[in-house]
């Protein structure tokens, strides 16, 4: 039996230093793609699907019908336009900037976060943003290294890069692209001066890596590791001898049918290597101990793609019937070390694999869902009993948001994660998505988000192309409901031209927008029916030292008056707490810290007593609990 295993404390990070091998310099312009030279999938491994089946509308329906997007919204007919043209819709949040595409950027990618500094990938290399000032971020770094998506993580004085394109270069040139300089993998870089990187020696994959995700292991604080995720064809043995094309059923170290982990030491990043070419998560036994048994088929071990049956009509899932994906690779891995579990978004399923062995994942559990087409990206909620699943149908290219489209098709799809005697599973909650029409020049559908760190609840900020960004609570797992948007019209007023959101997450007080072709954002969550003052300046007070979001961390509040009084807002919020319980709440918390500063023994004691006497007042509700343990650990630490 797998038991969530519950890590109260992070390990030291030691951080990376400058490598001897430190000498290339990225300082090239992309340069156009050559072919590919990867091999096809064997007949017997040849994947049905792929990101852009299930196009196919479902059947037409007229708009504001049950089930299907409103037009009676803020966000629906805004007026189109590049650049900062274009009209815009807002609730809930203000934006505190904007900035063009930096010099040099093409399509803007994924992010991550290290101290004052936001890391903006592009296909052309990455842009480092100072944040010290949210309202006035400053562009400090450009560096051109080609190579889509060029998904960024950060670690320590480390940078990592996704490369799946073929015309990556090992020295981040460009032009004259061949099998001995190509790049596809991982690339490293120093940026312990962050004006300044330094690329290291990278690690190779046979599939390159459309995206990755670094994992800690809790009991080593000397090494990193990262997951992988290769959605193109693996590369010939002439131009990668540890690539297999072969047949699952003949080769049991065929390349597909698995994701690759990589070793990163973080004395000497430049020796990173694989320490698992071929983690089998998608096996019959959910990893590597059956792959004896390739011949009988146990490398495939969730198979099935195509057109899904349809769910009954009085079905909540109800219509079902997309055109679903074949799971043999992931596109992308959520990791929560503390909790020793991850979410893969694997093409035609959901998995939660156990990584208390960060080398070694195994499967606990796979979900389908039959209005899926490609599982995207996971998010776990922070006690890890939830996780959200995103549907990039049509992927992220396509118009998914029409008044034809279900709101249950490209959508989330939320799964409560339950204790059973079997260990974890997954069990089907709700959909959430966004509400309202978007035109057919509007690519829009399920991308990247974040939690957002309000005590006692589970809020995610999300990026949706074209759709824009949106804040949803989904503490009630079976009842989603949007708390907060940003919108702009179309790109273009004829023609579906890619851009809008890739992703939009939250760090130390305020969310970041990467915007595919407008460029980067940011915004501030204000005050609403749905989201207090109180709540917003609990979540202020969580920061971190550095953020990858694919590799989630515990949210903690310290023991202040401001957290109290996030919590208790949140118990209020959700009715959990009467008007005469949260009248005395207030009332000793406020006496308390008008107190807090005055030397008297007497009256600090009579405070303590009196938040912990009102807190045995309280239920035993989730969010309850979380107020009472916030007035103990406030009432402990006034007594110091």
């Amino acid at each position: 039996m797998h038991n969530m295993k519950k890590f109260l404390t992070r390990p030291a990070r030691r951080r990376a230093g400058r490598s001897a091998f430190a000498a290339l310099a990225a300082t090239a312009l992309l340069a156009g793609a050559l072919p590919a030279s990867a091999a096809t999938l064997p007949t017997d491994s040849l994947p049905e699907g792929s990101e852009e089946i299930g196009l196919e509308s479902f059947a037409a329906e007229s708009a504001d019908a049950p089930g299907y997007p409103t037009t009676d919204d803020p966000r629906v007919g805004l007026e189109p336009g590049a650049g900062d043209t274009a009209g815009e819709a807002i609730s809930n949040l203000e934006k505190l900037a904007s900035l063009p595409m930096a010099p040099g950027a093409s399509t803007n990618s994924d992010l991550a976060f290290t101290g004052d500094y936001v890391v903006s990938g592009n296909y052309n290399g990455f842009n480092v943003y100072d944040v010290s000032d949210p309202s006035d971020p400053q562009l400090t770094t450009s560096v051109i290294c080609p190579g889509s998506q060029n998904d960024v993580s950060v670690y320590g004085d480390l940078l990592f890069l996704s490369v799946e394109s073929t015309a990556g270069k090992i020295d981040c040139t460009s032009g004259g692209v061949t099998s001995e300089n190509r790049f596809r993998g991982v690339r490293i870089f120093d940026i312990s001066d962050i004006e300044n990187p330094v690329l290291l020696p990278g690690v190779q994959t046979c599939k390159g890596s459309h995206t990755h995700t670094v994992v800690e292991d809790p009991n080593d604080p000397d090494n990193v590791y990262i997951y992988v995720s290769g959605t193109a064809g693996v590369r010939s043995t002439a131009e990668l001898d540890i690539c297999s094309t072969g047949s699952t059923l003949v080769d049991p170290n065929t390349s597909h049918f698995s994701i690759t982990v990589i070793k990163v030491p973080l004395d000497a990043p430049e020796t990173a290597a694989i320490v698992n070419r071929n983690a089998r998560i998608f096996s019959t036994c959910g990893d590597n101990s059956c792959e004896d048994q390739h011949a009988e088929g146990s490398l495939n071990g969730l198979p099935g793609s195509g057109r899904q049956p349809t769910y009954p009509e009085d079905s909540p899932r109800a219509p079902g019937g997309q055109s679903v994906s074949q799971t043999y690779q992931c596109h992308d891995i959520t990791a929560y070390p503390e909790i020793g579990l991850a979410a893969g978004a694997c093409q035609g399923r959901g998995l939660l694999l156990d990584i208390t062995d960060p080398a070694n994942p195994s499967r606990i559990d796979a979900v389908e869902d039959y209005n899926f087409a490609y599982w995207h990206s996971a998010t776990f909620n922070n006690d890890g009993t939830t996780v959200v699943f995103t549907d990039e149908w049509g992927g992220g290219s396509g118009a998914r948001c029409r008044a034809t489209d279900p709101l249950t098709w490209g959508a989330n799809a939320i799964f409560d994660v339950v204790q059973t005697e079997d260990g974890p599973k997954m069990e089907f909650a709700s959909y959430f998505k966004l509400p309202m029409v978007q035109t057919n020049q509007e690519n829009c559908v399920a991308h990247n988000g974040s939690l957002i760190p309000v005590p006692g609840r589970d809020i995610m900020v999300q990026a949706w192309y074209q759709g824009g960004t949106t804040v949803f609570d989904f503490t009630d797992s079976k009842n989603p409901v949007e708390i907060a948007y940003f919108d702009r019209g179309p790109n273009h007023p004829t023609q579906l031209q890619t851009g809008g959101f890739w992703s939009t997450y939250w760090h130390n007080g305020y969310l970041y927008g990467n915007e595919i072709a407008r460029g980067f954002d940011v915004f501030d969550l204000t005050p609403s029916e749905f989201l207090s003052a109180a709540e917003i300046a609990a979540a202020k007070q969580v920061t971190f030292d550095e953020y990858n979001v694919q590799g989630q961390q515990e949210l903690t509040w310290p023991a202040t008056f401001t957290t109290v009084r996030g919590w208790q807002a949140s118990a209020k919020h959700q009715g959990a707490i009467g008007a005469d319980l949260d009248a005395q709440v207030t009332k000793f918390v406020d006496r308390a810290e008008q107190a807090a500063g005055a030397n008297n023994a007497k009256q600090r004691n009579n405070d303590v007593a009196q938040l912990r006497a009102v807190s045995n007042q309280l239920g035993d509700s989730d969010v309850e609990q979380g107020l009472k343990a916030a007035l103990h650990e406030l009432a402990d630490t006034l007594s110091k």
